[in-house]
């Protein structure tokens, strides 16, 4: 069979060029697809997480992959309807979530990987949400670029994922896709349905939440409203080379070059301070239009210099192509038009605005007047003193008490650590994040007390450390036997401004494929050699999964099995063994390989 990474770059390169693809169908008996699909998602958590059925990626093995193939050869291969759960939002309600079972998962995942290395080229470079080294970074990147916006419009479509029309996206696939059982393969998969409090339902439209595959079908769906924006609206609404000249600025230059051949230094340098507070271009210029866009999965932003009766014009436009090309509806209450220098617009869980200032010179240089500056809301703030306080103070978490001192900085420093990698472009981030420090070291400090039975005063006394640079920390430690000692810290983080962010820019994707698809996952070698890690008998093979080695590694738990203590000593999550071996496992009886071979 054809490798992997030879279709991969073969997609690649019919993306790139527009050619539409055909035979791809066939590709889905390829053995090797699934296990590269199986080596990059047995580690998610909810890969032992049950759909609908108590399928899970525990008991992996390759004869499953071999079932798959063997219904897909004979197309008959049915999706299994996916279990729906609801995730409460920070709004009050609620998202609905859909979990497919283990082989679906397995089959979304390599059909994800086929058509994403031929879409990846064909879609827009200002589309940034569900794509390979593309995130939130890269769209707020991109939108810091923006210079001079008068106006933002704040689009966000209403029930997106939810409202997907199925025989638009099937008629888009089409396009690009001359394969007739794959279509219907894809459109076996839209059709499923899922089962709520053991009841089935059907879906008319929607890609299903949860899904691996839906993200790339959200993708593939909107990358229509991403070619509209670019082709039509931003073309029409884009005029004039560049801004006409200040009047003002014209006159003190000229009378800049009068004192400069009459020699009048003195002249020269009063009039060069005057030009300085001074915009050097005609702040409103009619002539001049710019129009900007991007998008990150069904929310999307555009910065226009214009009047604002242009920029409402530009929102109906955009209203009435979701509506009758794709079905889609805007949100009233969400797509908003926000003047950029006045007011705040929200995208991604950041405040936009627009640096103005009435003094063009600061510090003998100009200003950065007209550029787009992203803030840290302070809701933010807000939002953390009410989760980790009661009555208006920081109080402890009784749900950690029963954990380690390690484990207990270890998650109060991971929630310090990872919102400020998100927030870390935002020109206020010190501040804000000033504060958020605060409150949760206060409930570190507090639930270390409740746990031991002790002031907080003594928890500093005993926790607390000075690093070099001469800030504080709170940090436990772990002693290990012949091994260095692990150590946990709350703190120590310069909160400082990065502006480029966390992202990647300039990112090619057939490196990123090859990269990634150049070899098997050390699972993987270990599945395909068919030897049993814990009785050495050969054959087929399963793979025995774990969610957490903490689930077999904690402190206090019973005496390990002899598979535990494999798995703890590896740090692995995984365990290749024969069929008896999985069953005695699940059973309870697995005795180690000596008594086994007794019996």
């Amino acid at each position: 069979m054809q490798k992997a990474n030879a279709i991969f770059d073969a997609h690649q390169k019919m993306g790139s060029k527009g050619i539409p693809l055909d035979r791809v169908y066939r590709q889905l008996f390829n053995r090797e697809l699934y296990l590269q699909a199986y080596g990059k998602i047995y580690r998610n958590a909810g890969a032992m997480t049950r759909g609908a059925t108590p399928e899970t990626v525990d008991g992996m093995s390759l004869q499953k992959i071999d079932t798959i193939i063997g219904l897909l050869r004979m197309e008959q291969y049915r999706w299994t309807p996916v279990r729906r759960t609801h995730i409460p939002k920070a709004n009050g309600k609620t998202r609905p979530l859909g979990i497919p079972t283990w082989s679906d998962k397995l089959l979304q995942e390599v059909l994800r990987s086929l058509l994403e290395a031929y879409y990846e080229q064909k879609f827009s470079k200002h589309s940034h949400g569900f794509r390979p080294n593309r995130g939130c970074h890269t769209a707020l990147l991109e939108i810091r670029k923006w210079k001079g916006t008068a106006w933002f419009i704040e689009g966000d479509i209403k029930g997106c994922f939810d409202n997907i029309d199925h025989s638009i996206l099937l008629e888009i696939l089409r396009k690009d896709i001359h394969d007739g059982r794959l279509i219907a393969l894809i459109n076996g998969l839209l059709k499923a349905g899922y089962m709520e409090n053991w009841k089935y339902h059907d879906i008319e439209s929607g890609t299903p939440q949860g899904g691996i595959i839906s993200p790339l079908l959200a993708n593939i769906y909107m990358n229509d409203l991403d070619q509209y924006v670019e082709g039509t609206l931003i073309p029409a609404y884009t005029t004039g080379k560049k801004r006409k000249e200040n009047p003002e600025y014209s006159r003190i230059k000229r009378q800049l070059c009068v004192a400069r051949k009459l020699q009048q230094w003195d002249r020269m340098e009063e009039l060069r301070q005057q030009r300085r507070r001074i915009p050097c271009v005609a702040p409103c210029d009619l002539d001049f239009r710019r129009l900007c866009y991007v998008r990150y999965a069904d929310d999307f932003l555009l910065g226009f210099i214009g009047p604002k009766n242009e920029a409402e014009e530009i929102r109906r436009k955009l209203g009435e192509y979701l509506g009758q090309n794709l079905k889609l509806t805007l949100s009233t209450e969400k797509t908003l038009i926000t003047h950029a220098h006045d007011e705040k617009a929200k995208f991604l869980g950041h405040e936009i605005t627009v640096t103005r200032s009435r003094d063009f010179l600061k510090e003998g240089r100009r200003s950065c007047n007209g550029k787009v500056a992203l803030l840290m809301p302070k809701t933010v703030v807000s939002r953390f003193r009410e989760a980790y306080s009661k009555k208006g103070k920081a109080v402890h978490k009784a749900e950690m008490l029963k954990d380690s001192d390690y484990t207990i900085i270890q998650r109060y420093q991971s929630v310090l650590r990872g919102l400020y990698n998100f927030y870390c472009m935002a020109i206020n981030v010190s501040r804000r994040m000033g504060a958020i420090k605060w409150i949760l070291e206060t409930g570190l400090s507090k639930t270390l007390a409740s746990k031991h039975g002790c002031t907080v005063h003594k928890i500093y006394e005993k926790y607390q450390k000075t690093l070099p640079d001469d800030r504080k920390v709170l940090r436990a430690t772990v002693a290990r036997p012949g091994k260095e000692p692990l150590t946990a810290d709350f703190g120590g983080i310069l909160f400082e401004r990065k502006p480029t962010g966390q992202g990647v820019v300039d990112f090619n994707p057939i490196a990123a494929w090859n990269t990634f698809y150049s070899k098997r996952s050390e699972l993987v070698q270990r599945l395909v050699c068919n030897t049993c890690e814990l009785c050495g008998k050969t054959g087929p093979m399963k793979v025995h999964h774990i969610r957490k080695l903490a689930d077999i590694d904690r402190p206090g738990h019973r005496p390990k099995e002899d598979w535990e203590k494999m798995m703890a000593a590896r740090k692995r999550k995984t365990l290749i063994v024969c069929h008896e071996c999985h069953t005695d496992i699940h059973a309870g009886r697995y005795d180690g390989p000596r008594l086994r071979k007794t019996n």
